[in-house]
């Protein structure tokens, strides 16, 4: 793509767009997480030198060493790109002065009260300003509520003295990184761009679509862009919420919920399906509606489904452990004293990423129960959990702990599992996943 192609309306943009489209700029990524590795990956896989910012060395440290932490990169990949000097990493954001055009790819948590924690978007965006030059593209990734890039990322670039717009260009373009989907990442996942103004979003999508392969769809500001990254989770948030109530409703009902959703999937237009499970984990779901709740505050407007849907999956812990407890009962058994083998850490299958995940609260909650357990993860060696303790896991589970096991949780249903012999050897299970499709013929397996 020439810069010709692109009418911009002024030379500092049409500079920044030739660089781009020649790949002479450099590309800076704050954040060298789940986001930021494998946007970085990507932008020096397209052919531009990356440096990546992170205040944690240890990262800086595997990125320099060519030692990858991320499950959807490749580690050949990495190790290649850090060997060439596509790719490096510091600590050091003076060196911001040398990029070109740089992404922020940092947490945004909640607090306990469930209020956007901004702390690391604005100690980014003042590590930028204290280092920005003339012509340089921001762009915002990070989920968060509409307005954060207008209200907070701008303010702070312009107490610079440059002008968003003229002198540098900022836009918002959230990521939609799923962790291990076998069909879509980083690089063929349509990108959503929307800048402060009109240059802002054409440079920002020039260079997404020198480096991306999927779809580049520009909006008209940040804010639509912020919004629809949160309507993205808050529609799976609430249909998972759907979809857990169904299970609770089914389950005293005497029906069997998946076989419901099976049956409804049939229907080829109206019905999407989703499914329950033990509540929800990953930094994404769990967490971005209550962005928009916190936000629509400021507009006197309380979001009841949301945070009715959001209220439902918190409760699904609680729940799952409440009828671990049933099960035990039926042989006599009390939750306290029992030895209860937990098969999966992880938020969901087939990842190393434990973030929020509901396993987390069962087993706060079967610590409080006086229960014994034993996790087993392939990805998962330890994780934090109840105020900073330390889990560890078994990276197989043996026909030991199955056999010697009250009771068999399969809470994620990782692909290594030897789920034949967990059906044979377990004297009791239950499967918050329906890791056996509906096949399984065993009178001591019970389902969510």
């Amino acid at each position: 793509m020439s810069n010709t192609t692109i009418n911009v309306s002024n030379i500092t943009a049409e500079k920044l767009i030739d660089k781009i489209n020649t790949k002479e700029a450099v590309i800076g990524v704050v954040g060298l997480g789940y986001v930021g590795l494998p946007l970085a990956v990507e932008k020096a896989k397209a052919g531009y030198r990356v440096i990546g910012f992170d205040v944690q060395e240890e990262k800086v440290e595997k990125v320099n060493k060519g030692d990858n932490y991320i499950g959807d990169v490749i580690p050949a990949d990495l190790e290649e790109l850090v060997g060439t000097g596509k790719l490096s990493a510091t600590s050091d954001y003076s060196f911001i002065s040398e990029v070109d055009a740089i992404a922020i790819c940092v947490p945004t948590p909640l607090d306990i009260y469930k209020q956007p924690n901004m702390n690391y978007v604005k100690s980014s965006a003042k590590a930028i300003a204290s280092n920005l030059t003339e012509g340089t593209l921001i762009v915002l990734e990070s989920t968060t509520y509409p307005g954060t890039t207008e209200e907070l990322i701008k303010p702070i670039l312009e107490e610079t003295g440059f002008n968003c717009g003229d002198e540098f260009y900022l836009a918002y373009s959230p990521e939609r990184v799923d962790p291990g989907n076998k069909h879509f990442n980083t690089k063929n996942t349509p990108k959503v761009v929307g800048g402060v103004t009109e240059d802002c979003t054409k440079v920002a999508a020039t260079l997404y679509r020198a480096v991306l392969d999927g779809d580049i769809h520009e909006v008209t500001k940040p804010a639509v862009a912020e919004m629809e990254k949160i309507l993205e989770n808050t529609f799976r948030n609430i249909n998972i919420g759907l979809a857990n109530e169904m299970a609770v409703l089914c389950n005293k009902m005497g029906i069997d919920v998946w076989e419901v959703i099976d049956a409804a999937a049939t229907k080829p237009y109206g019905f999407m399906p989703f499914y329950p499970g033990p509540g929800l984990g990953g930094h994404c779901i769990p967490i971005d509606p209550w962005y928009l709740t916190w936000k629509a505050r400021e507009y006197n407007y309380h979001t009841k489904l949301i945070e009715t849907a959001g209220e439902i999956n918190n409760e699904m812990p609680g729940y799952v452990v409440t009828r671990m407890m049933e099960i035990l009962n039926k042989d006599g058994k009390a939750l306290n004293g029992a030895n209860v083998l937990i098969l999966g850490v992880a938020y969901k299958k087939d990842i190393d990423d434990y973030r929020e995940s509901p396993v987390l609260p069962i087993l706060e909650k079967l610590d409080e129960a006086g229960a014994n357990w034993t996790a087993v993860d392939p990805h998962v060696k330890e994780f934090k959990y109840k105020e900073g303790r330390i889990g560890k896991t078994e990276k197989t589970a043996t026909v030991d702990m199955l056999s010697n096991a009250d009771l068999v949780l399969i809470a994620t249903d990782h692909t290594q599992f030897d789920y034949k012999e967990i059906l044979e050897k377990s004297p009791a299970i239950f499967d918050t996943r329906n890791s056996y499709k509906n096949n399984e013929k065993n009178d001591r397996y019970y389902k969510l």
